[in-house]
This record gives C-alpha cells, structure tokens and sequence, in this order.
C-alpha cells in the first residue's frame, strides 16, 4: 500500500471543510473520528491539507499588540536580502534568493508525525509558521535549513485564530533571514512563487499568480474547521484574517511556507488550500496566505509577550 492509499485507508476522504497544506504522517493506526456536519450548503470543501491522527487543539496565545520594529536585532528581518528596484520575472532567481530562508518543521504529536514549512526572521533563529502546524506538539520541534542543517526549536507563542506561531532554534546563528514585504501593496495578477515541503519534499517551488485579496475563508466554509481526522484549526467560528488567494500549487506540507513577490519579498504566508470534493486532497490551483502584514502584528504580539 502506498502513502496515499494509506492516507485514504485512514481519513475516508475528506469532510466539506477546509484544511490547513501541512503534512501528518501517522505513526500507528488512530481512531477516525466524525467531523461535524457542515451547516451551510457546499458544492465543494476548502480542507486542511494534512492527515492527523486525532482531534488536537493547541497552540498559546500571544499576549500585547506592539508596533513592528524593523530595525530591532530580535526583531523579523524586512530588508535582509536585497531587492532589485524593478520586479524580477525569473522565478529561479527567486527561488534562489529565497530557499536559504525557508525550513522544513517536523512535528511528533501523540497521534504520529506532522511536517510543515517556515520562514526564518532572525538570524538567531527565529522562525514564524502556522500554528496548526505545531499544535499538539510533544517537547521540541525539529527544522531543517535548506541545506539539511537540523536544529531543535521551542515554540515561543502561537496564535489559533491567526494561525501563527513563532518558533525558536536552539543555538542557530548566521542563518539567512528573509525579507518581509508589505502585503497591503498586492495586487491581483501579480506573479508570485509558493515555496515549501509538501509531502515532505523539502526545497519545493512552485509559481503562479494573486487570485484575488481579501478572501473571507468563511464565505466558503461555516463552522469549525476540520481535516479528515478532526484537527480544529480555530477554537470557533472562522480565522481571524481575510487570505490572498493564488493559484501557485500549495499541498500538504506547504503549510507555513512563504509565499513571495518576484522581488524574493514574503508577502504571505500559506495556510489553506482548496478542495472540490470531499475526497480529493491535492491542489487545485486555489490556495490561500495569511498577508505578512497580518503576520507582522502576531509577531509583535508574541515577542512582547
């Protein structure tokens, strides 16, 4: 049996919710429990692109709102790669400029093993990703750098609603932050990179455009949010931002993941994909990011905390 009809096996496809790209991969066979009857009318799902093992909610909250200072030595790093002053329209050079700053983030819960991405802030290691990709952690996190360097990290502070978290490695230094773009400047049409693990295939790019801005993911979804296994991503209701929705291909894995500007700018980052039906799993060509300027505010507040 391959993974995927393990998976299968496992979920009994996918209920009509939506699901965070990030990738679980059980490490014993798990009770399936029954998601909660959707209560609007649906044609298709918006899923959490992951297969957990049982019903998790976790993730602290992050404390007060606080303005970003740019210019703060543990603070998120918004210039520390340099940015050409005309777009770039080569995505290898984007992928290039990028890579060094995204990480794989490998999660043992109680139920199995959840892979995720990141975004390096700091170059003491730092690292901002989604919360649910770390709920229901048990002790230290594992990334891994683009060149396979490992270190163990300590979850700093999440926040559920927002979906973010910020992470901390232990001992890093000299690691390549990225540059923070402001999200408030996207425009619809506008050419964007997604770069992640999905499926565990680490240093994965993929390429496509801003879909549309302001995506209410609860227009497309009512109640709690579910995978096939009842991992609730909020506590209630729906996420607290409005996405960017783009067609570059986000998948389990992805979650956590950068999504860039062709100037090698994260402008969001990627949190939810969407399904057409209830047993499909993969990326359609919509998926959604938390604008980085959304982000930004979470990180203060987690910082400050």
């Amino acid at each position: 049996m391959n993974e995927n009809e393990f998976r299968a096996s496992q979920a009994g496809g996918l209920p009509p919710t939506y699901s965070h790209p990030y990738n679980q991969q059980p490490v014993a066979a798990a009770p399936v429990l029954t998601p909660p009857r959707p209560k609007k009318k649906r044609v298709a799902a918006l899923v959490t692109a992951g297969t957990l093992a049982a019903a998790v909610i976790g993730g602290a909250s992050g404390a007060a709102i606080a303005g970003l200072d740019s210019g703060s030595a543990t603070g998120p790093a918004t210039s520390a790669t340099t940015v050409s002053s005309t777009t770039n329209t080569d995505v290898s050079a984007v992928a290039a400029k990028v890579l060094p700053s995204v990480v794989q983030v490998n999660v043992t819960t109680r139920q199995g093993e959840a892979i995720g991405s990141g975004v390096i802030l700091t170059a003491d290691g730092k690292i901002l990703t989604n919360a649910h990709v770390v709920s229901g952690a048990v002790g230290d996190v594992t990334i891994t750098l683009s060149d396979g360097t490992e270190y163990q990290a300590t979850v700093l502070g999440a926040d559920t609603k927002a979906d973010i978290a910020v992470l901390q490695a232990k001992g890093a230094s000299g690691l390549t932050p990225a540059a923070l773009g402001d999200s408030g400047k996207v425009q619809v049409g506008e050419q964007v990179v997604a770069i992640g693990s999905p499926g565990g295939l680490q240093n994965t790019v993929t390429s496509g455009i801003v879909s549309a801005l302001d995506r209410d993911l609860s227009d497309i979804s009512s109640g709690e949010p579910d995978t096939p296994f009842g991992q609730t991503a909020n506590t209630s209701g729906g996420p607290s931002y409005t996405a960017i929705q783009t067609d570059a291909s986000i998948n389990q894995g992805n979650s956590g993941g950068p999504l860039v500007n062709m100037n090698g700018e994260v402008i969001g980052i990627n949190s939810a994909l969407y399904s057409p039906s209830a047993s499909s799993t993969g990326s359609v060509g919509i998926g959604f990011a938390i604008p980085i300027n959304d982000a930004k505010t979470i990180i203060e507040q987690i910082e400050n905390s």
